[in-house]
C-alpha cells in the first residue's frame, strides 16, 4: 500500500515503450497515445530527491489540465482526457529539442547569472542596474536544450537555428505561442492576486501541426509571486513571497546541496515532506481559486492503474 507514487511500471494493452522522466512516467500506447502519469517525485537542480511528496502529482496534473484548457484557443494542445487526478492522456507528438523558457522578472537562474556579472542570457541583453526580482521591461525568452538526463543548458535563438534544432519558421511560431500563452497565464494569475514570474513551455509536432505538450503553469515549471506587497518588498530589498519550487531549492542550498558532484542530498524528514505537500496544495488553491479535493490515498498505484485501464478499454472499444 502506498500514499504516494515514486515510480510506476504498469503493463497496458498496446504498450510500445515507457519513458521515466524526472517527475513523469510516460507510456506510449500503439505509437498513438501517450499516458502521462504525474508521479509524486520531486526534483531540484536536475536531481530527483529521495522521497515522494503526497498529492504533488495530483496538484501538477490538475493545474496543467486547467491551463491547457484555458489556452487551447491560442495553440492546440496534446490533451485528450484526464482519467485520474494524476494522469493525462494525449496525442503522441514529436517533441522539439528545446524548451521555451520565458521570464518576466529577474529571478532564479537569470538572477544567479546576473549576480555573477553576466549581462546577457541566451543571447538576450539584460539591463544594467537591476535588482533581484525586478520586472524586465518586456518578457525575455531564454530557451534551453532539452536534456534526456542531467542538466538542461541555456541556448540562444541563433544557436538553435544554426544547429538545426528547430527550423526558422517553426521557431518563429514557437516564440509567438510562448509570448501569447505567457500573457494569458499572467492575466489569469493577476485575477488570483499572483504574478507569473517565469515559466517554460514544451511543444511538439504531429501531422505538420504544432501542439503544446507536457505541463504548463505548474509550480514545477513556473514561479509565482504574491502581488500584494510586491512593490513594497522590492523597495525595501526584501525577499518576495512566492509560490514555486524555489523554496525547495533554497532549503537544499541552505543544507549544502546544489546538485554538484560529491554533494549529498540532505535528509528529508516527515515534517519537511508534509510542508512541501501543503505548499503545493496552497499553490493549487491560489492559482485556480478552487478548493483542492484530496484524492483517495489508500493505494494510489492501484487506483491509477485501474482508472487508466478503464479509459483504454472505453477508448479502443
Amino acid at each position: 500500500m502506498s500514499n504516494a507514487i515514486s515510480r510506476t511500471e504498469f503493463s497496458f494493452a498496446g504498450l510500445q515503450d515507457l519513458y521515466i522522466g524526472k517527475v513523469r512516467d510516460v507510456y506510449n500506447i500503439k505509437d498513438e497515445l501517450l499516458i502521462m502519469v504525474t508521479s509524486d517525485r520531486i526534483s531540484a537542480f536536475d536531481v530527483v530527491l529521495p522521497r515522494a511528496i503526497p498529492y504533488k502529482g495530483q496538484v501538477l496534473n490538475q493545474i496543467a489540465a486547467k491551463f491547457l484548457d484555458h489556452t487551447e484557443d491560442i495553440v492546440p494542445n496534446w490533451k485528450i482526457a484526464v482519467p485520474d487526478p494524476m494522469v493525462t492522456v494525449g496525442r503522441r507528438c514529436e517533441p522539439f529539442k528545446v524548451e521555451m523558457v520565458i521570464r518576466g522578472y529577474l529571478s532564479g537562474h537569470a538572477w544567479r547569472e546576473y549576480k555573477s556579472g553576466k549581462r546577457t542570457i541566451c543571447g538576450i541583453a539584460m539591463p544594467e542596474g537591476m535588482k533581484e526580482n525586478d520586472k524586465f521591461p518586456e518578457p525575455i525568452i531564454t530557451p534551453t536544450t532539452k536534456a534526456a538526463v542531467g542538466h538542461d543548458e541555456d541556448i540562444s535563438r541563433e544557436e538553435i537555428l544554426s544547429l538545426g534544432l528547430v527550423d526558422a519558421a517553426d521557431y518563429e511560431q514557437l516564440e509567438k505561442f510562448t509570448r501569447a500563452i505567457f500573457q494569458r497565464g499572467t492575466e489569469i494569475a493577476a485575477k488570483m492576486g499572483l504574478i507569473l514570474v517565469d515559466t517554460k513551455y514544451e511543444f511538439g509536432k504531429a501531422n505538420g501541426q504544432i501542439y503544446l505538450i507536457d505541463e504548463i503553469h505548474t509550480p514545477d515549471s513556473s514561479r509565482y509571486f504574491y502581488m500584494e506587497g510586491y512593490e513594497e518588498r522590492q523597495q525595501k530589498g526584501e525577499a518576495q513571497k512566492q509560490l514555486s519550487k524555489e523554496f525547495v531549492r533554497e532549503w537544499l542550498m541552505a543544507n549544502g546541496f546544489q546538485g554538484k558532484d560529491g554533494q549529498k542530498v540532505p535528509e528529508m524528514t516527515d515534517e519537511f515532506v508534509n510542508l512541501v505537500s501543503e505548499r503545493y496544495i496552497e499553490l493549487y488553491e491560489s492559482i485556480t481559486g478552487e478548493k483542492f479535493q484530496r484524492a483517495d490515498l489508500n493505494n494510489v498505484p492501484a487506483r491509477v492503474e485501474a482508472n487508466i485501464n478503464a479509459f483504454l478499454e472505453a477508448y479502443y472499444r
